[in-house]
């Protein structure tokens, strides 16, 4: 059998202020129930060892740690509102793998006990979150979209108290790295400058590499950070994803998709749409989350200003600097993006006065997000327009964007297919899934969603009724952190 391949603990070389070495707590009475076997072929490892007794101690808390693993600490803007210290209350980073091509990914433990920032918490997670994370991260991979990636879930074989006594459980999330806007946040109020520095340093090392070479690093390390997310919002929002808390302690550096709690995927597109219960004021709305991407990236911007300059005004210019391409480069990826979807590649006036009117066109119908694309790709591939045009309250209307589609259009069918997912993790199967797996032990559907979502552009036909979308009563209205 191969051997524990976490080898490594990364963060170690972090300022201690930055971490708590604790080990998790450990579950009374572990189970695999669900393991990831497409992410472990894709990293090139064996499944050996993820199968055995051993990797179920390590994944809950009942092993000897040849590593050490810890908390982050971090601050973080919650929903406008700066909180000092908030940190992995509920999560234990094991460190770090090495995949078959040499690099080293996270491997985090979320659901395993309290730490030292866990504000009076349990540190415990319920099962069914547990497992909407592994659903939706099964979704975003699928989608192509970056994100953490959910290795295998554990049941505890406790009940957590919550509202009502639930179930436990343990999601194993991998990760390019755990370090948030929010890390730096904490490591600014709180540090010395030469901590701080270690912070900035041990990111570029690790993660940004060529803006070391750079005149100003920590102006490139903005300009890269900042980069990422202007690529990565708009792949959310054209698959109408929306991430429901993008607090800052919530945007990784690196630009991956990390924690799933309110969050889900639009079935009728309302432009403000808001999936978090607490978001009164639609902060977090489909449409709001690329400047609310741009306001947390500035201030990421402002921890970094001791290292920019000691002129002050010198270091809030590089900093102002740092951040302009951003709302260039994200209005590029969310046009050609969604250019991609419609299957035009026209630049002139025309043709980006329509592509910039298919948003309102749906919102007025309040169609269905992916319903409407998927039925375009199908038109463009050859299938009558009778099923598209059924989505117009208006059949003039329908009839009139249509010949001016067709106009337009240059449909490439493969390229619109790969922009248009047939499937998408709907909020009313998953929480059926969640529900049959966790309270009734039955991991038909979970197992089935899980397959189909990890291949969203083509599906069997014995999972069609997957694509159904949900009555008026089933639509999520809003959705809960659930942990």
């Amino acid at each position: 059998m191969t051997q524990n391949p976490i080898t490594k603990q990364h963060y170690l070389d972090l300022p201690e202020a930055m971490f708590s070495a604790i080990a998790p707590s450990k579950a009374p009475a572990p189970k695999l129930l669900t393991l990831n076997h497409r992410l472990i072929k894709q990293l090139g490892l064996q499944t050996d060892w993820f199968n055995s007794p051993e990797a179920v101690a390590v994944f809950s808390g009942n092993a000897d740690y040849s590593t050490q693993p810890l908390a982050m600490a971090y601050a973080g803007h919650q929903f406008g509102g700066y909180s000092p210290l908030l940190g992995d209350g509920r999560a234990h980073l094991l460190g770090q793998l090495q995949t078959a091509n040499g690099d080293y990914l996270d491997v985090q433990l979320k659901g395993s006990g309290a730490t030292p920032y866990s504000r009076r918490g349990d540190g415990k997670a319920t099962l069914s979150s547990s497992l909407r994370e592994y659903l939706i991260s099964e979704a975003m991979a699928g989608l192509g979209i970056p994100t953490t990636n959910s290795l295998a879930v554990i049941g505890t074989g406790e009940m957590v108290q919550r509202e009502q006594p639930q179930a436990g459980g343990i999601v194993v999330r991998t990760a390019q790295s755990h370090i948030r806007v929010g890390s730096f946040q904490y490591a600014a109020a709180n540090l010395e400058r030469d901590e701080l520095q270690a912070l900035a340093d041990f990111v570029i090392s690790h993660h940004f590499p060529e803006a070391a070479n750079s005149e100003s690093p920590y102006a490139a390390l903005i300009e890269a950070v900042a980069a990422r997310q202007a690529k990565l919002i708009p792949q959310w929002m054209l698959v109408g994803f929306i991430h429901g808390v993008m607090n800052t302690d919530n945007m990784s550096v690196v630009g991956e998709t990390i924690d799933f709690g309110p969050c889900a995927f639009i079935d009728e597109f309302i432009p403000s749409k808001t999936f978090s219960s607490i978001d009164h004021q639609g902060r977090y709305a489909w449409n709001q989350q690329g400047s609310i991407a741009y306001w947390n990236l500035a201030r990421f911007a402002e921890t970094l200003l001791p290292l920019l300059d000691d002129d002050s005004d010198k270091a809030v210019t590089l900093a102002e600097n740092a951040l302009k391409p951003f709302q260039d480069q994200f209005r590029d990826h969310f046009v050609n993006g969604l250019k991609q979807k419609l299957g035009i590649s026209r630049d002139d006036e025309e043709a980006q006065q329509f592509v910039e009117q298919v948003f309102p066109t749906l919102a007025k119908d309040q169609t269905d997000f992916t319903v409407f694309f998927n039925r375009l790709t199908e038109l463009a591939a050859g299938s009558d327009e009778a099923p598209l045009l059924s989505l117009f309250s208006d059949q003039a209307v329908g009839a009139e964007w249509l010949k001016q589609w067709r106009e337009l259009s240059d449909a490439d069918v493969a390229t619109m297919r790969q922009a248009n997912p047939v499937l998408i993790a709907r909020n009313h199967q998953v929480e059926k899934a969640l529900e049959e797996a966790s309270e009734r032990d039955d991991w038909a559907l979970f197992n089935r969603l899980a397959e189909a979502l990890a291949d969203p552009y083509q599906v069997a036909d014995g999972d069609l009724d997957l694509l159904v979308p949900p009555e008026p009563q089933e639509r999520v209205m809003q959705t809960f952190c659930g942990t």
